[in-house]
């Protein structure tokens, strides 16, 4: 709930997950690693995968578009009299759809049980759908998709047949879930009934003031909810050491945008067992739209809720200490699922289900106190329509572990690791951050405010350098359309990205690479293994110019992406390849480079940056002093063209270098020896150095040992050419 600032279809493969005829599935975890996600009690069916008389959309990636939304990218639109036949994965009486309508409109669809029709109709409305959040840079009109649910009257068995039809409206059906329902649970002994204290079951009545009287009945024990439905038209506060406990979540429902809005809490809250369905069709930031908004006190659990149609499931602010949420559903929230704003501490957030949120799904943002000892761990996420699957902003010691996220949307990775802070006072990432165990499906996307694209896993030095010890393993990222791993300082400040390792990665399927190294820092691979690469295997092409170097150290074990981008001046497109350089283009432009020393502001970045009024000076008085530049791969540079500012005021003057070149970084060899080069304004202040024929070398170093215009080394532009 911050303000933020046409890509190749690659088959999805098998991960912890595996999509088997279309439904999604738990494959057996190995000994070694749990299997990310939550345990579901449905299964999750896509309709391109059923039969029908529809028209299959996508895939597609392109942020604003309906399938670019979707499920694997990809659903059925059924025009009036359609339908899509689904078979049933799993003993059931219940479903839920995912679905969209155009925009504006409301209809039904008919639900067919093994060819028969049944006397209920499934409602579907736009009137959750098509949010604009104009104050958010790079955001379209997006949440193009709802979910609504229905209990199916009968048990149906594994192979049986549910078709949907379009009645009187075009409806787009993504996914359909599959579950069997309990029945409603009874009331626990001693517990004090909101139907008791007048609450309306029927839903017509304000159950408002019932269920504050029931609460204050019930200190030390349990308000109970009975099944039906209850409409509340203002939020509960002073919720402490008590338990609001429904039938379960398809039994006891209440309706409201606002459940529980308490600056603290003495704690031990228990909210468990029924639903909580809103009417928020909009993204208003202001309003407290939200499930939970602030504390529910230390020692508190939220649990089998089914939280829809609001703005944010939980908002969590002030003393939350060593809350558990699990066993949850977040649906169609237009902002974030779940936030943790702030002095979180030992915060467990594990196994639950969210889909179609309008912002980070699961986010903890460590404004004014640290977040801290907290955790997301076998959590399921799905389409996240803006922004994140998961983000880390700032905080310590934090554990993000086993989770399952696929198809993030526009403005975000599966993880983000960041410290954007938005507001302050904010408290950047500290400890170690542990990553680990986690399955990445169709994640990352274009960002339009950067113009380029988003990691499915990104750590992110925004408003400052990552300081914290960054530890990810074990991670499968499967049909990135882009990149799996970015570094980057999204700010364009070039803070460090730095003290990361990668341990255990598998990539199946990234569009362009499998690193994307944006800024200055450093990280360690190990064990890293990619197949279906699109581009290259890395791009490490630091920005601002001149910033510093990403130090990208193999670890061993790393197989499949061995290659570099060649090209800093331009971007990877999805499955372009690794183009042959251009024999007319300077290979040194942009590349990260660095010196024995710098003078003030004449930093190495200035020899580089294309820019022959700018330049690069050592340490003055302290010869021999050297320039290294990284071409990002081995190149076959036959000539240097090395200059100074072409003013006249820079007066002839002779440098005394030797030029050393290297494949590796740690190995150099003398490519042409010292000899003195003239720089005279007459002629440009430009010296060529032809380098002899059989040169190959990725790093290129400039070792100079005399000046006879100033005491120290000096070039405004160093430029390398393959011819």
């Amino acid at each position: 709930m911050r303000t933020f600032r046409t890509v190749r279809y690659m088959p999805a493969v098998a991960t912890a997950v595996a999509m088997a005829a279309g439904t999604l599935v738990a494959l057996a975890p190995t000994p070694a690693q749990a299997a990310a996600g939550a345990a579901l009690p449905f299964t999750s069916v896509e309709a391109e995968s059923a039969s029908g008389t529809g028209t299959r959309i996508g895939p597609e990636y392109t942020q604003g578009t309906l399938a670019s939304e979707a499920s694997g990218r990809q659903a059925v639109r059924l025009a009036p009299g359609q339908r899509v036949e689904f078979t049933v994965p799993r003993a059931a009486n219940a479903m839920n759809v995912a679905y969209s309508v155009p925009d504006g409109q409301s209809g039904s669809l008919d639900v067919y049980v093994n060819g028969q029709k049944l006397a209920k109709s499934l409602s579907v409305t736009a009137k959750y759908s098509y949010v604009d959040t104009p104050w958010i840079p790079g955001a379209k009109t997006h949440h193009f998709y709802d979910n609504a649910r229905l209990l199916l009257g009968q048990n149906l068995q594994p192979g049986d047949k549910v078709a949907l039809q379009a009645a009187n409206v075009q409806v787009t059906v993504d996914v359909a879930d599959f579950e069997q329902v309990a029945a409603a649970a009874g009331k626990p002994a001693g517990a004090v009934s909101v139907t008791d204290k007048g609450a309306d079951p029927g839903g017509q009545g304000d159950s408002t003031q019932a269920f504050r009287e029931a609460i204050a009945a019930a200190r030390g024990g349990v308000v109970w909810i009975p099944p039906g439905e209850y409409r509340l038209t203002s939020s509960l506060n002073g919720v402490q050491d008590v338990t609001l406990q429904g039938a379960g979540h398809w039994h006891s429902v209440v309706r409201t945008s606002r459940f529980i809005d308490q600056s603290s809490s003495s704690g031990n809250v228990r909210i468990k067992d029924f639903a909580v369905i809103g009417e928020v069709t909009e993204r208003v930031d202001s309003s407290p739209d939200n499930f939970v908004n602030g504390s529910l006190g230390p020692g508190s659990s939220v649990s089998g809720m089914w939280l829809q149609h609001l703005k944010v499931g939980l908002w969590l602010l002030g003393n939350n200490d060593n809350l558990v949420v699990e066993n949850n559903r977040f649906l169609d929230m237009t902002a974030d699922g779940l936030n943790l704003n702030g002095t979180a501490r030992g915060v467990r957030v594990r196994n639950n289900f969210l889909r179609n949120q309008g912002d980070d799904a699961l986010a903890m943002w460590s404004l004014y106190a640290p977040d801290t000892n907290s955790s997301f761990e076998n959590n399921t996420i799905t389409q996240p329509n803006l922004a994140n699957g998961i983000a880390i902003y700032g905080g310590t010691d934090i554990t993000v572990k086993n989770n399952l996220i696929s198809d993030t949307n526009a403005l975000g990775s599966g993880i983000a690791i960041s410290n954007q802070k938005f507001l302050d006072p904010f408290h950047p990432l500290a400890g170690t951050i542990t990553v680990d165990g986690n399955t990445l499906v169709r994640t990352g996307a274009m960002n339009p405010n950067w113009n380029h694209p988003m990691g499915a896993l990104r750590v992110d030095s925004y408003d400052s350098a990552i300081e914290a010890q960054v530890r990810i393993t074990d991670t499968t990222v499967t049909d990135s359309p882009y990149s799996a791993f970015e570094f980057v300082s999204g700010s364009g400040r070039g803070f460090a990205a730095k003290n990361i390792t990668v341990d255990g990665a598998t990539v199946r399927g990234a569009g362009t690479v499998v690193v994307q190294a944006e800024t200055p820092g450093a990280a360690t691979f190990r064990d890293v293994t990619a197949t279906g690469i699109g581009a290259a295997g890395v791009y490490n092409c630091p920005y601002p110019s001149g910033s510093g170097t990403f130090a990208l150290t193999d670890g061993g074990g790393n197989t499949g992406w061995n290659s570099t981008w060649s090209d800093c001046s331009t971007w990877p497109q999805p499955g372009q390849g690794n183009p042959d350089p251009d024999p007319g283009r300077n290979l040194a432009k942009g590349r990260p480079a660095t010196a024995t020393g710098s003078q003030d502001v004449y930093t190495p970045g200035k020899a580089v940056d294309g820019d022959p009024n700018t330049y690069w000076e050592s340490a003055n008085h302290g010869f021999p002093q050297s320039l290294t530049v990284d071409l990002g791969a081995r190149e076959a540079v036959r000539r240097l063209v090395l200059k100074l500012p072409p003013q006249a005021v820079w007066q002839a003057r002779t440098q005394t270098l030797s030029v050393l070149g290297s494949t590796d970084g740690s190995a150099w060899s003398t490519v042409v020896p010292a000899k003195d080069h003239r720089f005279d304004p007459a002629s440009g202040n430009t010296v060529t150095v032809p380098l002899p024929a059989g040169t190959n070398l990725r790093h290129l170093r400039l070792h100079v040992t005399a000046n006879t215009g100033w005491p120290a080394a000096q070039f405004s532009e160093v430029e390398a050419y393959l011819s």
